[in-house]
């Protein structure tokens, strides 16, 4: 994939154009950003990059060395991970690693390794790839992966150059989605859900999420102080376990944005499927009541992601949600 091509992370990418137009790249990365951000594509264009037999700079994508890397099946890219029945990246992996990086590369100008999630090597293994960190054999070029380089090591976060890969915008995940075929209304509102990440975006289940609004929006559309039973019932059934939750609260921020530009008097909107029943839930709210509840959902996400209980989380939210509305 040429460089043009990844979303996102232009500045990324910018920092190894001319590092590898000066021949000035790092033998070791640390490539540090949550799961699903573009960490593990970046630097599959940065081996294809240094691959490429058309190109001084970049990748052309049509080279039988940009194919393989592409494809996963180029004989000079190692992966590290841990085994299918294992937590741990294990000390005689990185043994093997080290052979295969010491060997002649087969048809590249150089052996390349990915080490993925890096924060699972034992400190015994860790410890063990030091020196092949500082002095790689045969000018390898190592990147380990992880989605916090603070869980790693001093001594091998001293050896790497650390480059930092932010979350995706909405408008980037939903570009990649509508690039894979999903259709413009779904996308709008996966990657409004994805928190930055492809990853997550493309595991959100749409059928799923289909039901869930429907079932939001019913729940909303009975939730009254007056029978105190319908606040509890919607917490209750839309609740479940933690990630039920969050996937609650992000479609309901969805919700809350649509009904902020409808209030303001614009049109743009995600759920344009269930745009009647916007309107007819922003009919009883002010504009500023409408920004309270916003920052309500804000700060019960939070409550979540810290381990707060589910379901008191959101009782205390749908009172606040049913209040607004009487």
């Amino acid at each position: 994939m040429p460089f043009a091509d990844i979303l996102g992370h232009e500045r990324v990418i910018e920092v190894f154009r001319r590092a590898i137009s000066s021949g000035k790249t790092s033998h070791s990365y640390i490539f540090e950003g949550p799961s699903g951000c573009g960490r593990r594509i970046t630097a599959q264009a940065l081996i294809q990059a240094l691959f490429c037999q058309n190109m001084a700079d970049d990748a052309c994508g049509t080279c039988p060395s940009c194919r393989k890397v592409a494809g996963g099946n180029h004989a000079d890219i190692h992966i590290v991970e841990p085994l299918p029945d294992k937590r741990d990246i294990s000390i005689d992996q990185l043994r093997e690693m080290q052979r295969e990086l010491a060997l002649r590369p087969y048809e590249a100008p150089r052996k390349a390794c990915f080490l993925e999630p890096a924060e699972r090597m034992s400190v015994n293994a860790a410890n063990s790839l030091l020196k092949t960190l500082e002095e790689p054999p045969g000018n390898a070029i190592i990147i380990l992966f992880t989605e916090n380089a603070d869980m790693l090591l001093p001594t091998i976060r001293s050896r790497c150059q650390l480059v930092r890969f932010s979350p995706l915008s909405p408008e980037h995940v939903r570009m990649l989605l509508e690039q894979k075929g999903i259709e413009g209304a779904s996308a709008a509102l996966l990657s409004q859900m994805a928190d930055g990440s492809m990853q997550r975006a493309l595991e959100l289940d749409n059928e799923s999420l289909t039901e869930r609004c429907e079932l939001l929006l019913k729940h909303l559309n009975n939730m009254s102080l007056g029978k105190i039973v319908t606040v509890f019932n919607a917490s209750e059934e839309l609740g479940g376990n933690r990630d039920n939750a969050l996937e609650t609260l992000d479609l309901l921020l969805s919700f809350i944005r649509d009904m902020l530009h409808l209030a303001a008097g614009c049109n743009d909107i995600i759920n344009t499927a269930i745009r009647p029943a916007l309107e007819s839930l922003v009919s009883g709210l002010s504009l500023d009541r409408i920004m309270q509840l916003a920052g309500d959902i804000i700060e019960t996400r939070r409550a979540v992601q810290r381990n707060a209980n589910v379901k008191l989380a959101l009782d205390h939210l749908f009172i606040k949600v049913a209040g607004a509305a009487a």
